[in-house]
């Protein structure tokens, strides 16, 4: 059998309408909505956004979320057409089986575990240190904390990690919500979004009292200005750079802020699981999309009006910090609202965790269809139609990292994976279109190519920009998956055997 053969639309349609033995579809387009918008909504609004106006766009910062929805937006329309014609829950892996081929659809499946495993790990050590920090520092180092991590306190008494519990925690509760049901799990993914929406809407409703204009002044960068130091001489900031000021400074932070929009692709992987997936999964993915954009560019606005962008240069100064900063030092009697920050973004987190969490298992519970990774993980619940097999083994997997591994060792392989998923979804849109002309399509992507290859090639470009070290380990991590593929998953892939 070609490495290349691809599965028949047809029998993925067929698979996904038989209700008795698939998942079930209980989800409308309000609960596709919020699916999105709690897999966006995280703490890259709180971070990315001081981070990306005190490195390069200044108060542009918000024509720079307008540049990285631009650019999320062509990747969005061209999920939309596929998750509108294949509602089948593997998401890009199942688009690539009926575009590219196994071996395409096994790569970009072995990929996605990054972006939705790791990620789902690396997000919950997160949310056990910023539950800490609401807690006021009340659960020991030892059990916040991975054994290869360490520190010496004031009394010069070393403290070594044991294991990390609360994250052990957030992720056993989710994925007993997420064995009991995709309803249940979407109406608690609904009161997490409803909260930290909120908590974000406060907060520019609040802070656009307190806007200063001459923050505002100038709107960009201007080209030369000087480096920023800190305390021992060291260069913390330089916007010599072409990408640093002006109008390339708009575009050096979107490819900070882009990072703050993914999350959306995690709708596709609910399509068979969506009531009506024709006509819900585009209003899912774009709709999440547009709703984001507007609060990243209304939050963005009034943070660098409260505080100036120069403030958020430092990280130990605004920029970590970034919204608590401003409240504390620019919003005088709104002291309360630094900690409601903190609970917004525990809320971002824990939704962004269900999320992940739901879309892994399902891209699992797709391959395991299809014979590429074993049976169990597509073994279905008797009562709650659920793939529990799949959820128990993830949680043991993430569980592990987030309790034994430090959370940086992750790094951006996460945007790797999702961006390169970007990039074959993108590409795959284009070869349908060409292959399958008269296919029908509830949803088409407008200007084919022209949206499939800027799609691809901004991705792509994202890719390139990443960390040296994050793509050596990425591209190590994708040689594992090939060594699986030809010792396990060829020899049982259901299609090579029909």
């Amino acid at each position: 059998m070609s490495l290349f053969a691809k599965k028949s639309l047809d029998q993925m349609l067929a698979h996904a309408a038989d209700g008795e033995k698939g998942l079930k579809r209980t989800l409308g387009a309000g609960n596709l909505i919020a699916l999105g918008i709690g897999a966006i909504i995280g703490a890259g609004l709180f971070v990315r956004t001081a981070a990306a106006a005190g490195q390069a766009a200044g108060p542009a910062v918000t024509l720079s979320f307008v540049v990285a929805a631009i650019g999320c937006a062509f990747a969005g329309l061209c999920y939309a057409e596929f998750a509108s014609m294949i509602p089948i829950a593997g998401s890009a892996y199942a688009y690539s089986y009926v575009t590219m081929g196994e071996l395409v659809a096994w790569i970009i499946g072995w990929a996605l575990i990054m972006e939705y495993a790791l990620g789902a790990a690396t997000v919950s050590i997160a949310w056990s240190e910023y539950l800490n920090k609401l807690l006021g520092g009340a659960i020991p180092y030892e059990w916040t904390h991975s054994p290869f991590e360490s520190f010496t306190d004031s009394s010069g008494v070393l403290h070594t990690g044991i294991m990390n519990a609360p994250a052990l925690v957030i992720l056993l509760a989710l994925t007993l919500l997420l064995i009991k049901g995709t309803q249940e799990s979407a109406l608690v993914n609904a009161i997490i979004v409803f909260i930290k929406v909120a908590i974000v809407l406060l907060f520019i409703a609040i802070g656009w009292q307190f806007i200063n204009p001459a923050n505002h002044t100038p709107y960009m960068i201007p080209e030369g200005t000087p480096p920023v130091l800190d305390n021992a001489g060291k260069v913390i900031a330089d916007y010599s750079g072409w990408n640093k000021h002006g109008w390339g400074g708009v575009l050096g932070g979107a490819a900070i802020v882009f990072f703050a929009f993914i999350g959306f692709d995690a709708v596709s992987t609910a399509a068979q699981e969506a009531k009506n997936p024709k006509r819900d999964m585009p209003i899912g993915i774009l709709g999440s999309l547009v709703v984001c954009t507007i609060l990243y560019i209304l939050f963005g606005h009034v943070l660098t009006g409260v505080a100036p962008w120069q403030d958020f240069v430092d990280p130990e100064k605004g920029r970590e910090a970034s919204v608590a900063y401003a409240i504390s030092n620019f919003m005088p009697g709104y002291e309360w609202l630094a900690q409601a920050v903190t609970v917004a973004i525990l809320a971002g987190f824990s939704s962004v965790i269900l999320v992940m969490l739901m879309g892994q298992s399902r891209i699992f519970y797709t391959m395991s269809n299809d014979g590429l990774i074993p049976k169990a993980f597509g073994v279905l619940h008797p009562k709650y139609k659920t793939p529990y097999k799949s959820n128990w083994i993830l949680f043991v997997f993430v569980g592990a990292f987030a309790a034994f591994v430090p959370g940086h060792v992750a790094g951006d392989l996460t945007s790797f994976g999702t961006l390169f998923a970007f990039v074959l979804v993108s590409i795959g849109v284009w070869i349908l279109r060409v292959k399958s002309p008269n296919m029908e399509r509830p949803f088409k992507t407008p200007l084919v190519p022209v949206v499939c290859s800027l799609g691809a090639l901004i991705c792509l470009a994202m890719i390139v920009g990443l960390d040296p070290q994050t793509l050596k380990v990425a591209f190590a991590w994708m040689g594992i998956g090939l060594i699986v593929y030809f010792a396990y998953s060829r020899h049982h892939s259901k299609l090579k055997n029909a």
